[in-house]
């Protein structure tokens, strides 16, 4: 069967590496030709250290090809175990193979201020209200806790300032109102290593 036939199947089919040769070659002759340019795509892969060395595998091999995207990997792990081994470890979960092609950009935890920054463009951006303590403590929560976590609060926030009737919006009250309801990680983590009794194994 020939390839367009194979693409115009109605019944979904597996891509093989036939297949695929098959497309790269014609996507080659188009570009050689002058019919078409090729503009490589952005692959971003967040939390990079949940794939496998299968994954891994696959991506170093695409890489090598003439139409691999730009990929950006992000992790927040150090020095941890490739899932997929059972003890081969590496920095951010990564094979030392596929860690020796990569450009490694160092990033630094944002500044208090611009975490207020950040705080404030998120409400507007949400078309909420908010007075300068409360947005002094979400900043804060930002810089001890995350800004995750921080950000998180502002939804919850906004609709106890409703439910109340503050008509400046969220007040420092409702934040800290919300930080009694719902916990970081770290106060999570904390409780239940007191209470590991009362948890399932």
């Amino acid at each position: 069967m020939s390839m367009m036939g194979q693409l115009m199947k109605p019944k979904k089919t597996e891509i093989t590496d036939k297949l695929r040769q098959e497309i790269n070659k014609v996507v080659n002759r188009y570009i050689d030709q002058g019919v078409a340019e090729l503009v490589p795509g952005v692959l971003f892969i967040d939390e990079v250290h949940m794939l496998d060395i299968e994954c891994f595998t696959y991506l170093n091999r695409a890489l090598e090809s003439s139409i691999s995207p730009i990929v950006i990997l992000a992790s927040n792990r150090g020095h941890t175990v490739i899932r997929g081994t059972d003890d081969v470890s590496a920095a951010h979960g990564i094979p030392p193979d596929l860690l020796a092609r990569l450009l490694i950009v160092p990033t630094q935890p944002y500044a208090p201020e611009e975490i207020k920054t950040i705080v404030r463009l998120r409400a507007k951006t949400e078309g909420l209200g908010i007075t300068e303590p409360a947005l002094n403590k979400v900043a804060e929560h930002g810089s001890k806790v995350s800004l995750r976590y921080a950000l998180q609060l502002l939804t919850p926030a906004s609709i106890l300032a409703r439910v109340n009737g503050r008509p400046a919006g969220i007040e420092e009250a409702d934040i800290a109102e919300c930080e009694d309801l719902f916990l970081d990680a770290k106060r999570s983590a904390i409780i239940v290593g007191q209470d590991s009794d009362k948890f399932l194994l």
